[in-house]
């Protein structure tokens, strides 16, 4: 089997260019938007003591080496997130910023080891304030990339629809046929129910398989696909077991003011009402370390310096957006390598 030319080869680039001048184009435009609402660009180092704390997340990992001979190891971020966070305690209210961010483990028509995350969090305002946000910023998407409806692997999404919006109970109800609700409250989960309830939807799972396990099954196999078609889809109120960095809902502890945006099946964002309480917080970092060290034999510090931060910081609602996944949706290319400048060859090539 032959190989594909590399990127840099004049004929694949003349085939890639004008997804990557739309892309240009297209942050471009976002930046105009962002500033027009009043929010200050920054930018953020990629290294830090801690590439994010979530189980699943996979970093690089560096050394730093002083004048003195030295030795320190640090990590490429998963997320401009910690960064953005002390700035808010700083003093910032509105920010955005478009990071470049490493995850190991990823790849695929829609992961890359290094893209670009779009970031932006705002204080003292509702997180449903981030939902009008996606809607505009898929808008000035489909504006410029002059592609609509957009499609991936059989699915259609128009853009320029209204968002439906979509709790997690209702989702695993219409579309899995599991009452999620059944399995959780605010301080515990149900492993034995959602096993059950599972089981009988023919979701397979493994014996030692959480809680936490069997959902990411049932949400990667029978929800996610049927999502953001025909119209984008806000998926929210997440349980409490899964809010990662966001709080809990004040109406209803068992679940968290977190969400995700998906177009095409494709998750494009995840966004918090953000989790100020630092002894929450570090309780879930300890909890997921724990998890990942039984899982893949490894673990990752805490950053003290991000908890002592929060500690101070205003109540906020924060979004990460993946760019390269909405240019790519935005502009029809049907992979996110086609729609990033420098992409990392794959082995061997």
């Amino acid at each position: 089997m032959s190989q594909a030319s590399p990127w840099w080869n004049p004929d694949r680039h003349s085939d890639r260019r004008p997804f990557l001048a739309a892309r240009g184009r297209i942050k471009g435009n976002l930046r105009d938007w962002f500033n027009a609402q009043g929010f200050v660009e920054v930018e953020t180092g990629c290294l830090q003591v801690s590439p994010g704390n979530e189980t699943h997340l996979h970093a690089f990992r560096t050394e730093l080496i002083g004048t003195d001979l030295s030795r320190r190891d640090l990590y490429l971020h998963t997320s401009p997130e910690f960064a953005m966070k002390k700035l808010l305690a700083a003093g910032e209210t509105k920010i955005f910023a478009f990071a470049p961010v490493f995850r190991n483990r990823e790849r695929g028509a829609i992961h890359a080891p290094e893209f670009t995350m779009l970031e932006w969090y705002r204080t003292g305002e509702p997180y449903e304030t981030l939902w009008t946000d996606c809607k505009a910023i898929l808008k000035i998407a489909a504006d410029v990339g002059k592609h609509s409806p957009w499609s991936y692997r059989g699915k259609t999404c128009d853009p320029a629809n209204d968002l439906q919006a979509l709790t997690l109970n209702q989702a695993f109800e219409q579309l899995a046929g599991i009452a999620l609700r059944e399995t959780i409250a605010a301080a515990d989960v149900d492993r034995a129910r959602l096993a059950a309830l599972a089981g009988a939807a023919g979701i397979h799972f493994g014996a030692d398989d959480t809680w936490s396990d069997i959902f990411s099954r049932v949400l990667v196999e029978k929800i996610e696909p049927k999502l953001g078609s025909p119209r984008p889809t806000v998926l929210y109120e997440y349980p409490a077991h899964e809010a990662a960095l966001a709080r809990p809902s004040p109406e209803d502890p068992a679940v968290a003011e977190r969400f995700e945006l998906y177009a095409c099946g494709v998750e494009l964002a995840n966004g918090f009402g953000e989790l100020t309480n630092a002894t929450v917080q570090r309780r879930r970092f300890e909890t997921w370390m724990a998890d990942k060290d039984r899982i893949y034999g490894e673990q990752y510090p805490i950053d003290e310096d991000f908890l002592s931060a929060l500690a101070g910081m205003p109540p906020a609602s924060g979004c990460a957006l993946g760019f390269d996944r909405l240019v790519m949706l935005a502009t029809g290319a049907e992979r996110v390598d086609q729609v990033i400048w420098t992409p990392l060859p794959e082995a061997g090539r």
